[in-house]
């Protein structure tokens, strides 16, 4: 069990990975803790936003729209490489998902079909979303795919995990397909290549 690290603790993980972090607005009061409780935390959920534009994509992020309200992750990661942070505690990203993947990855085991959404993983997970249309076919530049890698690593390295605690939407919720243009396999790799 691991209870969150703070805000600065964050940004620090981030930025001794080697990122460059975008502090947005007042991020690290952000949140949406007035709707149940963040921690404790077991490991960090990887998304796309189907979105186009880092301003835009930033934005939506950090506020939401109508239908969910904002922050919608800790962290946005745009093409370019960089880590805008716009909230952190409890966010909107993860919904509820299934309880055997939380399970697999608190024991960092393999993880199990995900068909159940019973289980509430915005309190569970840290979450980064990924500038990307999500539909195949928009490209994951080079750098920020190491982006990506290096922020997991850098939450995982800060609470002991290994990259089985790295987990994509897709993997936690059933009908998510995100992040869709890289195996979460091929992910995981990468993040175990960082922590050695």
């Amino acid at each position: 069990m691991s209870q969150p690290m703070s805000a600065d603790g964050f940004k620090r993980a981030l930025v001794g990975e080697g990122l460059t972090v975008v502090e947005v607005g007042h991020w690290r009061t952000h949140n949406r803790n007035h709707k149940g409780l963040w921690g404790p935390v077991h490991g960090v959920m990887i998304h796309h936003t189907v979105t186009r534009g880092t301003a835009y994509t930033v934005a939506l992020c950090r506020d939401g729209d109508s239908r969910l309200p904002g922050p919608l992750c800790h962290g946005v990661i745009t093409k370019d490489g960089r880590v805008h942070l716009v909230g952190y505690g409890r966010t909107n990203h993860a919904g509820s998902g299934d309880h055997d993947v939380l399970a697999a990855v608190i024991a960092e085991k393999g993880l199990p079909p995900d068909n159940e959404r019973g289980t509430d993983g915005n309190r569970y997970f840290y979450g980064f979303e990924c500038e990307n249309l999500g539909d195949g076919e928009d490209p994951w530049p080079a750098v920020q795919l190491d982006a990506i890698a290096r922020a997991a690593a850098a939450v995982c390295r800060r609470h002991g995990w290994t990259e089985r605690s790295v987990i994509g939407h897709r993997e936690w919720q059933p009908g998510k397909v995100d992040p869709l243009g890289f195996t979460m396999a091929s992910l995981r790799a990468r993040v175990r290549e960082r922590l050695k």
